[in-house]
């Protein structure tokens, strides 16, 4: 069997995002158009915080402790706020995270207009958010499989990933626009006002309690972290999708060295640098419009490690590259292999888990995603520093590539997972 199978005439011609799941569940249409809402809201209050603490102190240092403050509770609180949502009423969890994410952007909104400018403040709510982002996202996630099919899951996963990287590259750039006309008092009041959204979305949701199936090791009428841990120790195909993409995130993360090779690779500066952040996003965003051609892929797991390599290939090019927009081009092609990933891993995770494991593995998820990148600053600039960004950057690459190429070899059940037939 191949990893394609024959399509219907109607995905032959399909390109572009399928629309289906907006089309066939007013639920997750509600759900999608207050996810885009509030990420937008979410990426403009992120860069006023930001604008307003380096106001505040003139620090970049002080800037740099608002990701920390915000990294930190979401690394704890990701697992708890799984287990959370494999125990109580996941709309009722998601109506707790966004009512508590509106009340945080109006204390921010009261707190400007009041004249209150306080570092120690704005790092209080930052850590707040982050709690309320841990437990809403896996309770969020946890939904969407309720409300599809199956077979639905993959386009929403696509169409979730353009929500995503469409807030974090239009948000902050309202931002910024906003707070120079406007002050820091009116994005706040923007982001608040469009938690209503988010809020509106879920309240029209039904009642979704978990649903227990006895799986095997999970422990009957409570949902503890180390249930979910161990869950996935005796799920390898599950498992693979993270260990997958723990590869891209440590060994090919060139994030950190971007301000250093603006100058160095490229004669640049803050310009350019902004360039270099914005062409991964810039990718991720293509890679769920231009989505259309994954719903003839059955073999998840096959495209999860082709992705990751590609993610691979496409870093080390950009580390041999000296023209800026062949550069740009290589994290460009980067972005679009990492959302392919993420659709298809979120996809597995939706699939192959019982309802009742979906919260924590999401959990896992959020973890992953927002400590991995992190180590792979740490590790890209540790080797920038000892050799040189070329070999941090374009070594990081190919050491990924090599990474995935011995794991494909040993995880032969993730190379043959079949969407048709999950297996976790």
């Amino acid at each position: 069997m191949t990893a394609v199978e024959p399509p219907r005439e109607e995905e032959k011609r399909r390109i572009f995002a399928d629309l289906t799941p907006l089309r066939t569940s007013a639920d997750y249409r509600r759900l999608w158009f207050g996810s885009s809402v509030s990420w937008v809201g979410q990426g403009m209050t992120t860069l006023a915080i930001s604008l307003q603490v380096y106001e505040i102190t003139g620090s970049a240092f002080s800037v740099g402790l608002v990701g920390l403050f915000s990294l930190v509770p979401l690394v704890v609180f990701g697992l708890y706020g799984g287990a959370i949502a494999d125990t109580v009423d996941r709309r009722t969890l998601g109506l707790v995270g966004a009512a508590g994410a509106a009340a945080l952007s109006a204390a921010l909104a009261a707190a400007a207009f009041a004249g209150f400018h306080r570092v120690w403040f704005l790092y209080a709510i930052v850590a707040l958010q982050a709690v309320c982002g841990a437990l809403n996202s896996p309770a969020r996630s946890a939904m969407i499989p309720r409300l599809l099919p199956p077979e639905q899951l993959r386009a929403a996963n696509a169409l979730n990933s353009m929500v995503m990287t469409f807030g974090t590259l239009v948000g902050p750039s309202l931002g910024g626009v906003i707070v120079g006309f406007a002050g820091y008092q009116t994005a706040y009041t923007i982001d608040a006002l469009a938690f209503f959204a988010s809020l509106y979305a879920m309240w029209r949701l039904p009642s979704m309690p978990p649903e227990r199936t006895g799986a095997v090791g999970v422990a009957q009428g409570r949902a503890s972290v180390l249930d979910g841990l161990r869950f996935l120790g005796t799920r390898p195909n599950l498992r693979a999708t993270f260990v997958s993409d723990l590869f891209a995130m440590i060994l090919a993360q060139p994030k950190a060295l971007f301000p250093a090779v603006a100058v160095l690779w490229f004669d640049g500066d803050a310009k350019t640098t902004g360039l270099l952040v914005a062409a991964p996003a810039f990718g991720a965003l293509m890679g769920g419009v231009v989505s259309g051609w994954q719903s003839r892929i059955r073999r998840h797991g096959q495209a999860i490690l082709i992705s990751v390599a590609a993610w691979g290939l496409a870093i080390a090019a950009f580390g041999l590259s000296r023209n800026l927009w062949i550069g740009l081009l290589c994290l460009a092609a980067a972005g679009y292999a990492d959302t392919s990933s993420m659709i298809f891993r979120n996809t597995m995770m939706q699939v192959a888990a019982p309802d009742e494991m979906r919260g924590r593995l999401q959990g896992v998820f959020i973890v992953v995603v927002a400590g991995g990148p992190r180590l792979g600053d740490f590790v890209s600039g540790s080797v920038a520093d000892l050799t040189s960004p070329l070999v941090a950057i374009t070594g990081g690459g190919l050491l990924c590539v090599l990474a995935v190429g011995v794991f494909a070899v040993f995880a032969r059940g993730f190379r043959r997972y079949d969407a048709e037939n999950p297996t976790p």
